[in-house]
């Protein structure tokens, strides 16, 4: 990807990144460790790109 990003794609890089987080632990005690990570961090680098 280029060096030199505009404004608007950095943003919703910026965005994505942000979704990627992890679940709070207490999201793990509640569920006994099923759920690991946030319902919208289900994105794959190889599968679906973001542009």
């Amino acid at each position: 990807m280029a060096r030199v990003k505009s404004e608007s794609k950095k943003g919703i890089l910026i965005k994505e990144n942000r979704k990627r987080k992890r679940a709070p632990i207490w999201v793990f005690a509640k569920t006994n460790r099923k759920v690991r990570d946030s319902p919208k961090s289900n994105r794959n680098w190889r599968r679906s790109k973001i542009f």
